[in-house]
Formats: C-alpha cells, structure tokens, sequence
C-alpha cells in the first residue's frame, strides 16, 4: 500500500435524483497510467472534477498521497501536486507560448500573485514553463503568439501549462480530442515518455490510444465500475465488449 498514491472510496455524486457516480472506488499507484473509460455518459468526466475537486461529492472520499484530501478546493488540491487539464482547451491567446506556461506555474506556486513583479522576472517559474514546454513538445514555439498555434499544438501547451506546475500526478480529461491521427499519434508518443515519471489518471474514447498507454484500465458504466484490470484483461472481458456493442477492441472502436 506504500506505493498508492491516489484513492477514491465510494465516491457519490447526484443532482436531484440523478446519480452520475455511484459509490466509486479506485486506485493508482505512484507512477502509473490509468485509464478511464466508458460509454459518453457513464460519468467519467463528473469523477475526474470529484477528484480534482471542481465538484464536491455527496458522499465517499479522496485520499491523496495518504491524506483525506475530500474537503480541499481545487487550489489546494493543485498546489499539493494534483494538476488537471480540460477537454476544452483552455489557453490565453494574447500571450506567448512562453507566457502561458508562466502563468500556470505562477497559479501553482506558493504566495503565487505578486502583483507588482514581472512574472518573465521570476526565474524559477521561467524555468519550470521552458522545461515543460520542452517535455510537451514546444520549445521551438516559445517566444510565438499562442494564437498562431495550431489545434494540435494548443492541446500539447495545455498539456505543458499542466506539467509547468511540477505535478505529481496528472487529470487528462481527453487530450485527444478533435484531433487528427497524426496529431493524436504525436500525443501518445509523448504521453509515453511522461510515463513513470508522472502518476496519470487518462480519460480518453480513443481505445488505440488507451490500449497503447494503460498499465491499468478501469470502465465506468452508468456512473458505476464495471471491471479495473490490465489492457488484456480488458479486451477479453465480455462485459466490456458488450458496452461497446460488440464492436472489435482495441481498433476502431471509440466510446
């Protein structure tokens, strides 16, 4: 149990009379990939904001690093090493590439808004923002306007706005979405580089994708877990395949 890094224990989630998580409990071990998967619907990215803690649950908790982290806002939660990127990307064009990572290591960092000091001033944050932009892919953009960024391109800043905060474990809620094949194959082959260097909870329909990257897959159905277990006890489980009607698994088939 030493090496568990984050734990959720029955964790609930209703609005009115709908429930969208129920009573759903995993775990992810320091240094793993661990994907979620299901139907759209099944309540992925509700547990993904209940773990984040965009959303308080109505019931369970969220351990993290061996502390009941249930109660902490989603700040706290970042700044103690819990980073989460967004299917929506969700970047500040006017600034620079460069700039953009700045900004989201200055939101991580302790005392984080200095008003009065240039945040480019800020060596620490410089670095932290070169060194992920370099681990995403972007060094060579730096210094360019984020809008002249393609969408590919977008989506691995926000993936560097992410690792600039020095996480230790990583929320990727579809990074690739609306994405082609060639800029989807780019992101997984640099996802598997930030394996076992970062802990990562993956939400993503591609299922080459997810088959390509997961130590472990758990399959969210109706809000609840239908199976966790590794990628080939997943593609021979009947139950999965007939959430996905039947369809052949891993290729070509997107929830």
């Amino acid at each position: 149990m030493t090496n568990l890094l984050l734990q959720t224990e029955s964790l609930v989630k209703r609005y009115g009379g709908l429930l969208v998580t129920d009573n759903v409990s995993l775990d992810i071990e320091r240094g793993e990939l661990h994907a979620l998967i299901g139907p759209n619907g099944a309540g992925k990215t509700t547990l993904i904001n209940q773990i984040s803690g965009e959303l308080q649950s109505n019931g369970g908790k969220v351990c993290f690093a061996g502390k009941d982290i249930s109660a902490l806002p989603i700040h706290r939660r970042a700044r103690g090493g819990m980073v989460r990127s967004y299917q929506i990307t969700s970047i500040f064009e006017g600034f620079t590439v460069r700039e953009n990572a700045v900004l989201a290591a200055l939101g991580a960092a302790d005392h984080a808004f200095h008003l009065w000091r240039p945040m480019l001033d800020r060596r620490v944050l410089v670095e932290a923002a070169d060194e992920a932009l370099d681990e995403a892919g972007l060094a060579d953009r730096a210094d360019s306007p984020a809008a002249d960024l393609s969408y590919g391109q977008r989506r691995q800043l926000e993936l560097a706005m992410a690792l600039a905060a020095r996480p230790e474990f990583l929320l990727l809620d579809e990074p690739m979405a609306g994405m082609s094949t060639h800029e989807s194959n780019a992101v997984v082959s640099l996802l598997k580089t930030l394996k076992r260097r970062y802990s990562i909870l993956l939400v993503e329909h591609d299922m080459d994708a997810v088959f390509a990257l997961a130590d472990r897959i758990t399959v969210l159905v109706y809000g609840r877990v239908l199976l966790t277990g590794t990628p080939d006890e997943i593609k021979r489980s009947a139950k999965v395949k007939a959430v996905y009607l039947g369809e052949e698994m891993p290729h070509g088939s997107r929830s």
